[in-house]
């Protein structure tokens, strides 16, 4: 769906740029924006080396085994019906750590892992579990300390003060993930609701 929405947007910039007599534009841009997304890359790359290293050197020193613990209580509350010695526990509190600390890239292979987990708790359906789709929640609405991306990204781009978005980045966030969480509970409280009703006789 995604491809096909920016090939649609590729395509109408295109055709607009034809009509108003920009192509050149277009072209000028294209190798502009290539040569910038290969220095990005290379800025990026550095950046994440260094946060994946030391997310290494902290999982070797236990520091990250410590946070999985303290995530216990919390990850006990949100995935109720997960066995609390389960694998997916470990990849969850991984995802959300790395989430925590700005490092959405190296995030993405725990929350892969722990999706594959999740779904095997749930028979290997096709349909999201609860666990599931609460846990894609938090994911997308993670509170971030240190938004590491988008600092890289405004010092990349010449930003007097890359990181003065901190702050608001995480008021945004905080609330972004109360709001997620929320919405959660309500969910599997709706869906237990509704079980029982389905389960009680008529």
């Amino acid at each position: 769906m995604l491809n096909k929405l920016w090939g649609f947007m590729i395509l109408a910039g295109i055709l607009y740029a034809v009509f108003t007599g920009h192509v050149g534009d277009v072209g000028t841009a294209a190798l502009d924006s290539s040569k910038e997304a290969v220095t990005l890359c290379i800025t990026m790359l550095g950046i994440m080396s260094m946060w994946t290293g030391l997310m290494n050197i902290a999982k070797k020193a236990g520091i990250i085994d410590a946070l999985t613990r303290a995530l216990r209580p919390v990850l006990a509350f949100l995935f109720p019906d997960v066995p609390k010695d389960h694998k997916a526990n470990e990849y969850m509190a991984a995802n959300i750590i790395s989430n925590v600390l700005g490092l959405g890239w190296a995030a993405t292979p725990a929350g892969l892992r722990a999706m594959e987990e999740l779904k095997k708790l749930n028979h290997g359906s096709h349909i999201a579990s609860t666990d599931m789709c609460t846990f894609l929640i938090l994911n997308i609405s993670s509170l971030q300390l240190i938004p590491v991306n988008i600092i890289a990204y405004r010092s990349q781009y010449g930003s007097a003060s890359p990181t003065s978005i901190i702050g608001m980045g995480l008021v945004a966030t905080a609330l972004s993930t109360a709001a997620g969480i929320l919405f959660a509970v309500m969910a599997r409280t709706i869906a237990k609701h509704r079980k029982k009703k389905k389960e009680s006789p008529v």
